[in-house]
């Protein structure tokens, strides 16, 4: 057993949660109960009082954050200890939304002074493009950009351009492209015409097999559409630490934007990896997203566990998959811009605690990352809520919505929140069999068949839910939201003494990926591998089943 599960306080839990109350008759047992469990930071309100939990839960799972360390851990982060062990590296995303006046030491540099740096040369690169300033190859100025990465450099970008979309100002279009798929960027690359289109390449390493098939074919096209190599420097700009490699495709060196190894990718859309979204919504309104996070960062780290928004999310999906049994959690988001945001918290929070040892080896012997999923309201209402109403799977959900609309009309926004605000009432109270055999009591059934209908009409309730609410979508309050979902990822990680910084699991599947394409492209049959494989190669090989 690892000394977390052995801790009296984890035993504590495990009785404790046994027997609970329902959460219908906590609430009509406390009439201060959304008071006393809700709380507010950094443009966001958070009501938590829709879960499983006393007060002497709370003590309890507060304790256990005390055990493990908690604060300390999350001021490790921030002072740049060395927290990413099996890769020796910092982590230290928080300090690309830090203020300008702060001082992080790395190896003795000031870390903090290279981010404002690159922030003024994206500044720069960004008002060169949407003044008309910066010129393709036939002098005229850019109308498209064309931003190709992959995972965190493809996702970051792309959802929160999406998710602010009323802050565009118009002057561009923009495009992603990630699959590898060539049918991804074939079809991008029928709508543009290469004299007015620009390409972000984003790779670390300029050597991520998916982004650089993907650059080479961008690169292959603008060729073949009458640019030349040497043209290519004005239609080419990298985010990469492999300058060398950049140059060498052809990108002008001025137009190489910095990455280091203390930034995750899933953590990258706050660096020059966000250059999309400042091309879109201008670097002042990119700015605000960075303060909008910088705040939550402040909150984070200062606020005690008690009111500590990333804290008290944390623990609670903690809660839920080492105490209730639950393997999913689902992100219901009611405002259209924000669709995305499920995907995004799917890779950040999957990516980081799906592990299976500690960090010092020993196996764990508890859940650690469950499934993230879910998607926009009120589509989803007609689908998989269903399931999180009557099925067997108890599935914990956070509802996040916009008190006001960017496209006000009607009674559009009004139905949303009666929807958003119903569905959380209706998972947390249910209904018994007394409530629907009543419900059915005037129609022209009969007695048994109300008995039966009944039945099929009873929900059990108890199904837990936050519900996140801001006073309008904005730069500032996205920010501030994508840093909580940061920081509650970290929670649980450190609480489970497993590392969320790496991500080996991912590495396994290139390898295997990589050796896999040598043996496709060879001359012979494949026959070294598990018998499954050399058919499925053989078979891909001859092109037909």
């Amino acid at each position: 057993m690892t000394r977390l599960t052995q801790s009296d306080t984890w035993q504590a839990l495990s009785t404790h949660t046994q027997s609970l109350p329902h959460m219908r008759d906590l609430f009509e047992g406390d009439a201060q109960r959304f008071k006393t469990m809700s709380t507010s930071a950094c443009g966001l309100f958070l009501d938590y009082s829709k879960n499983r939990a006393t007060e002497e839960t709370l003590s309890l799972l507060f304790k256990l954050a005390e055990d493990a360390q908690l604060p300390s851990k999350i001021a490790g982060m921030f002072n740049g200890e060395i927290i990413n062990t099996t890769e020796k590296r910092a982590v230290l995303h928080t300090a690309l939304r830090a203020s300008p006046e702060q001082e992080i030491l790395l190896d003795g540099v000031n870390i903090v002074q290279e981010v404002q740096e690159t922030q003024q040369k994206m500044a720069e690169f960004v008002n060169a493009i949407t003044s008309g300033q910066w010129k393709g190859y036939t002098g005229k100025r850019i109308t498209d950009v064309v931003s190709i990465g992959i995972g965190g450099s493809f996702l970051g970008p792309k959802i929160v351009s999406q998710a602010l979309r009323p802050y565009w100002t118009g002057e561009l279009n923009c495009h992603f492209v990630a699959n590898v798929d060539a049918t991804s960027i074939c079809e991008k690359l029928k709508t543009l015409d290469a004299e007015t289109t620009l390409f972000i390449m984003s790779s670390k390493s300029f050597g991520t097999q998916e982004t650089l098939t993907n650059t080479l074919s961008a690169k292959d096209w603008f060729l073949k559409q009458g640019g030349s190599q040497l043209d290519v420097a004005k239609h080419f700009v990298a985010v990469t630490s492999n300058v060398p490699k950049a140059t060498e495709f052809g990108i002008d060196a001025e137009n190489i934007f910095p990455m280091w190894d203390w930034v995750g990718g899933r953590y990258s859309l706050w660096s020059a990896i966000g250059l999309p979204i400042a091309l879109l919504i201008g670097m002042e309104h990119f700015k605000a997203l960075l303060q909008g996070a910088h705040e939550m960062d402040k909150h984070f780290l200062e606020a005690p566990l008690t009111e500590n928004m990333p804290v008290i999310m944390g623990l609670f999906s903690l809660l839920y998959g080492n105490f209730h049994g639950t393997q999913s959690h689902v992100v219901l988001t009611y405002d259209h811009y924000l669709r995305g945001l499920p995907a995004y918290f799917q890779q950040l929070d999957m990516e980081s605690n799906g592990k299976s040892v500690t960090l010092d080896g020993t196996d764990v012997d508890f859940s650690t990352g469950p499934v993230i999923w879910g998607g926009e309201g009120t589509n989803g209402q007609h689908a998989y809520h269903q399931l999180i109403h009557q099925g067997t799977a108890l599935i914990p959900a956070d509802f996040i919505m916009p008190l006001q609309s960017h496209n006000p009309l009607g009674e559009h926004h009004i139905q949303l929140a009666s929807n958003c605000f119903g569905q959380t009432q209706a998972l947390m109270q249910g209904r018994n069999y007394d409530e629907a055999l009543k419900e059915l009591s005037g129609s022209k059934l009969s007695a048994d068949e109300q008995a039966l209908i009944a039945k099929h009409k009873v929900m059990p309730g108890n199904k837990p839910s936050n519900t996140i609410l801001m006073d309008k979508l904005t730069p500032s309050t996205l920010g501030s939201l994508i840093a909580l979902y940061e920081h509650r990822t970290f929670v649980q990680g450190a609480i489970w003494d497993i590392n969320s910084f790496d991500q080996w699991g991912v590495e396994l599947g290139k390898s295997l990926g990589n050796d896999v394409l040598e043996r496709l492209s060879a001359d012979s049959d494949a026959t070294s591998l598990d018998s499954s494989s050399n058919g499925l190669i053989n078979m891909f090989r001859q092109g037909k089943i």
